[in-house]
């Protein structure tokens, strides 16, 4: 016997940049491991393996809307629902939201302005299925990696968007907001941060809402799903020969248990390798924590691993093994 799964909004399907750093932002996208679909002198459209896209807009771009922050920054979040049933109950919690507009019967759109001004809208999700699949881990007790070595990558093919981290100066109002539109939190800093999940079965988090001293409202990064941890060691490497700058990374995250690699992004704020995130149901008790170094992170590199050495930056290898010196 088989359950349909309930309607319900499923994950990004899309976001959109506005940056001045265009031909830098080519560069970059091709380096992080997205598909091309699109390339003209006022959009640039990727594409990650599952069909979710990044716009990259020139920053006058009539057709966005206002910029929360200066500079490089993101102007809007498509989410994409299960199925049309799904958006009934979005449309109506998105009544009298600034900027709302049905466009069911045009383009299949749900359009909003979230109160920082940034640009949201619902559909029928456009992801396809794909059939990739992390390598299985041999922890003690449950074998399942046999007469098989885990892989090398020399560089990251992202699966999805995983998440998106904005800095905010309304924190409850934005909590508030979002879980009218079917968010549920699963874990917060109270009174500093949110990490919401966009349905009761689903990863830790969609979006993570932070609330930093004398700070407004702005992106702070935006995380791409790798099928592995070997993944986010391979496209971190690939990103470091490539000279992209490493913001923090690797490492790993204890609250949503996700391991990670950080990058400054031309198109505004972070953007972040990631992969084994926790994967929450209506059971999961929500979690109070205190902001810390190790709360954020287990453990982390700061400044990454160079690309070609494959060690800490500055560090030189010297013989072809470790204990071989020159």
């Amino acid at each position: 016997m088989t359950t349909s799964k309930p309607s319900a909004i499923e994950g990004i399907d899309g976001i959109t940049y506005s940056t001045d750093r265009w031909d830098d932002a080519r560069r970059f996208f091709t380096d992080w491991g997205l598909k091309a679909v699109s390339d003209d002198a006022g959009c640039q459209v990727w594409e990650t393996l599952n069909g979710a896209r990044v716009q990259v807009r020139r920053p006058d771009d009539a057709r966005l809307p206002p910029p929360m922050e200066a500079g490089p920054t993101m102007r809007e979040v498509a989410w994409g629902v299960t199925d049309a049933a799904a958006l009934e109950p979005i449309a109506r919690a998105l009544q009298g939201a600034a900027g709302f507009e049905d466009r069911r019967a045009v383009d299949g759109t749900l359009v909003a302005l979230d109160p920082h001004g940034l640009r949201i809208s619902f559909q029928v999700s456009k992801k396809r299925p794909v059939d990739v699949a992390g390598v299985p881990t041999n922890a003690w007790g449950g074998v399942r990696r046999i007469d098989t070595p885990s892989p090398i990558y020399d560089h990251a093919e992202p699966v999805e968007i995983g998440h998106v981290v904005f800095f905010t100066d309304r924190l409850d109002q934005m909590e508030a907001f979002y879980a009218a539109l079917g968010f549920v939190t699963s874990d917060r800093y109270p009174g500093r941060g949110v990490f919401m999940r966009c349905a009761p079965h689903a990863g830790h988090h969609d979006i993570f809402l932070l609330a930093l001293p004398n700070k407004g409202p702005g992106v702070n990064h935006v995380a791409f799903t790798v099928r592995d941890i070997h993944e986010v060691f391979g496209g971190g490497l690939h990103m470091s020969r490539c000279g992209w700058k490493t913001q923090l990374g690797p490492g790993r995250h204890p609250i949503s248990s996700a391991f990670f690699w950080y990058f400054e992004n031309p198109c505004g704020g972070l953007i972040e390798y990631n992969a084994d995130e926790d994967h929450l149901t209506p059971a999961w008790k929500e979690r109070h924590f205190e902001p810390g170094p190790t709360v954020f992170a287990e453990w982390a590199i700061d400044g990454g691993i160079d690309g070609n050495t494959r060690r800490q930056p500055n560090v030189q290898a010297s013989g072809k093994f470790l204990t071989e010196k020159k």
